[in-house]
This record gives structure tokens, C-alpha cells and sequence, in this order.
């Protein structure tokens, strides 16, 4: 098949796929029950659907896109409005804060009142609890607000290449921006060590070696936007395409798709860019690596160099195939997403539409057609998992602002 747009940036020769030959089939694996599970995520959805402001985000169907393409349908589940911030990273930096303060009272005060802590009337039980997180911007605009939203203190730790846009919409969430040298692996460590000599807790939504229970109640946050997904579609996907970073959403997203379907599950791939693709060099090496240097990538939300540990061992046993796809293919499909072509008009940020950037590479190649089974029956789901985050990078990538993009869509 030829490329769908005769554009070579979205067929580009640089992108890599690897079949995954640790794949499991079968149902869902009882050892990781204790990572993500249904009943967490039930747990999640009561109290993130209790937040002021709820609801679920849009599903957009492209219909245009997906004939292009020679596949049944897709659907985009557009988190660009999620609580007003911009991306599906509100659903776990957020819970994992609340969990957090939750369980800190219960250790001072026996017990705890979860219905006024999640109303914000527990402000002054919890103003002397400090959390903190490193960020490429979205998770740590999230656990900004969730501290803001319940009343405790933030310090949010950004890299050398996080932008002063990001870095300026975390402080409008009343917290302390503090920028590191080096890159989001860095940060993160940087953030650890402040958090010990501190007093403060870390928020992290990737997991190491003796922390792992805070980034298993982020990860079971971003289940919530999976099962809306699910709710809204006629029939489950047979294939989905997420994008990677630390591994946390991809592995939310295929552990919650895994338990629900269970023969069902569809064909996973994990998308990352290719200067920070530490999930697809694992598949490969068959063991969790790094990857180093700068990882400077647009695609910045997943500019990270270490898998999640507590997420790999879901994506070495769930996912399909792992690819690896350069900046221009994530700049083209903002593009295009923009521009209607597709079937609907669609504000994607740079890391939000790496998914759908891997299936337009992937639906160009007929050798990767096969190796996915993407034919002509294909149901694909694609998480657009985040809006114009950084507005002002949005509008040079795009030649329009996010806010004249969606004006024009309601024309």
C-alpha cells in the first residue's frame, strides 16, 4: 500500500517496528493484579468522578481518515480538556495526590474523611504536607493542581528543555517550579533527593527500585480514561496504538484493555519517538535498558530515557510490537488532525498524537500491515493524549493558534 498522503514525513524511512516475541496470549495475568486491576480502577473512577468538573472526554470518530488509511474505523479520544489542563495527565498525578494525603492523615489521625478531602475541606489538616514531582509539564501540572485543589504545598522539578510555557501553567497552580540541569531522568532524581532531605513526598508517575506504590495509583488513574473509551465505542478496538514515555499510560492502557476484553484484547502497539525510545530498545534487548543523552525530542512529554519498572513487565508481556517514529511524523499529524482532512477538526499536542502518527507511518508500509494484521476489517482506537499544552510551540508547529484551530472547527 502506498502511503496515505503521499508525504514522505508520514512514511518516513527513519521509523522502526519491532514484533514483540514476549507477547502473551491468554487472559490477564493474575501476578499483575497487583499493579492495575479493575478493582483499582473502580476505586479510581469513584473519586475522580466525584471532582468537580468531570466528564468524560469526547471520543471522535474519523471516518475520512480511517478509509484513507484502509481500515474499518478510528477513533481519537481527544483528553485536550480534561479539568481544564490540558491532558489525560490530570486523571493520575491528581488521584495519586489524593491517595497520598489520604493515607498521611490516617497515619496521624487513625482515620480520615476521603468525601471532605476530595471537596477541599480538609485544607488546613494537610497545608504542612509538601509533594513534589519531576515533569516534562503535563504530570506535573496535575499533581500542581491536585495539591492546589485539596490544599497542600508543590514543588514541581522541570529539565533544561521543559519550555517557560509549561513551566509558567504549572505556577499557575500555586506551585514552586524548580528547573534542573540535564534531562527528565535527572529531574527525577533530582526531585528524590530533595524529597529526602525535605521531608517531602514525591508524586512520581514512574516507578524504581523501592518506589513503586505512588506510580501503580497514577497508572490506575488513567484507567478512567480508558473505560470511557470502551463505554463509547459500538464494539472494543481490535487494534490500539499508544504512545510510550516511562511506560505508565501505555501499560494503563493495556492492562485495563487486557482484564476487560481478555481474548478480546486488541493488537497493542507502543509508539515512541525515536531519540527517546527506551520502551522499544527494552523489547529488543528483552530487559528493561536507558537510554541516554539530551532525548531532545518535540514529542517532549515523552522525552524519557528509563522504562517505568512496574510498567514493563505489563508492556513486555501485553504489548503487540513497539515502534519507534521521528519528530516529523508527530509534527505532520498535528497538521493534519488540525486541518479536518481526517474527518474532524482536532487541537493534538505534540506527545498526544504520537499514536496516531505511528499508525499512519504503520498503515504505509505493507510488510508492517501484515505484521500488525491491520487490514481492512481494523477497529483502531488512539489515545490524544493531550491538547495544546504549550500554546505557543502549538501555533509555530501548526501555523495557527489551538484556540483559531477549534474556532474554526465550530464554524
Amino acid at each position: 500500500m502506498t502511503d496515505p498522503f503521499a508525504d514522505p514525513a508520514l512514511s518516513p524511512a527513519s521509523a522502526a517496528l519491532f514484533a514483540n516475541p514476549g507477547h502473551r496470549a491468554g487472559p490477564y495475568p493474575e501476578a499483575f493484579l497487583a499493579t492495575l486491576s479493575q478493582a483499582g480502577y473502580f476505586r479510581a473512577a469513584s473519586v475522580i468522578s466525584a471532582w468537580a468538573g468531570y466528564a468524560p472526554t469526547p471520543l471522535v470518530s474519523l471516518p475520512a481518515l480511517a478509509g484513507r488509511l484502509g481500515i474499518a474505523s478510528l477513533h481519537y479520544k481527544d483528553e485536550g480538556g480534561r479539568f481544564g489542563l490540558g491532558s489525560f495527565k490530570a486523571l493520575g498525578g491528581a488521584y495519586a495526590v489524593f491517595r497520598l494525603l489520604a493515607a498521611e492523615l490516617r497515619r496521624r489521625d487513625g482515620t480520615v474523611d476521603e468525601a471532605a478531602l476530595a471537596a477541599g475541606r480538609l485544607k488546613e489538616a494537610v497545608r504542612d504536607i509538601t509533594v513534589c514531582c519531576a515533569t516534562d509539564g503535563n504530570h506535573g501540572r496535575s499533581v500542581a493542581w491536585g495539591a492546589q485543589l485539596f490544599g497542600a504545598r508543590a514543588v514541581i522539578f522541570i529539565h533544561a528543555t521543559v519550555s517557560e510555557g509549561r513551566a509558567e501553567a504549572i505556577r499557575r497552580y500555586g506551585a514552586e517550579v524548580v528547573r534542573t540541569a540535564g534531562n527528565y531522568d535527572d529531574s527525577v532524581r533530582e526531585a528524590d533527593r530533595a524529597a529526602a532531605g525535605n521531608g517531602w513526598f514525591v508524586v512520581s508517575d514512574t516507578s524504581y527500585p523501592g518506589y513503586t506504590d505512588i506510580p501503580r495509583d497514577v497508572m490506575q488513574g488513567y484507567a478512567v480514561m480508558v473505560a470511557e473509551a470502551l463505554a463509547a465505542l459500538d464494539a472494543p478496538p481490535t487494534h490500539v496504538f499508544v504512545q510510550g514515555g516511562v511506560g505508565g499510560l501505555a501499560a494503563a492502557v493495556t492492562a485495563h484493555l487486557w482484564e476487560a476484553l481478555g481474548a478480546e484484547v486488541p493488537v497493542i502497539t507502543i509508539v515512541e519517538p525515536d531519540k527517546a525510545a527506551c520502551l522499544y530498545e527494552s523489547a529488543r534487548a528483552g530487559k528493561p535498558v536507558a537510554v541516554t543523552g539530551d532525548l531532545d525530542t518535540v514529542m517532549a512529554g515523552l522525552a524519557c530515557g528509563e522504562p517505568s519498572l512496574i510498567a514493563w513487565p505489563i508492556l513486555e508481556a501485553g504489548a503487540s510490537a513497539f515502534m519507534a517514529i521521528p519528530d516529523e511524523a508527530a509534527l505532520q499529524t498535528m497538521r493534519l488532525l488540525a486541518s479536518g482532512v481526517g474527518g474532524a477538526t482536532i487541537v493534538g499536542g505534540e506527545s498526544g498524537v504520537a499514536g496516531l502518527a505511528g499508525l499512519i507511518v504503520a498503515a504505509g508500509r505493507d510488510d508492517w500491515r501484515a505484521a500488525l494484521h491491520l487490514d481492512g476489517e481494523a477497529r483502531v482506537l488512539v489515545f490524544g493524549s493531550e491538547g495544546d499544552t504549550d500554546p505557543d510551540l502549538y501555533a509555530r508547529i501548526v501555523g495557527r493558534t489551538g484556540e483559531a484551530v477549534r474556532a474554526g472547527a465550530l464554524r
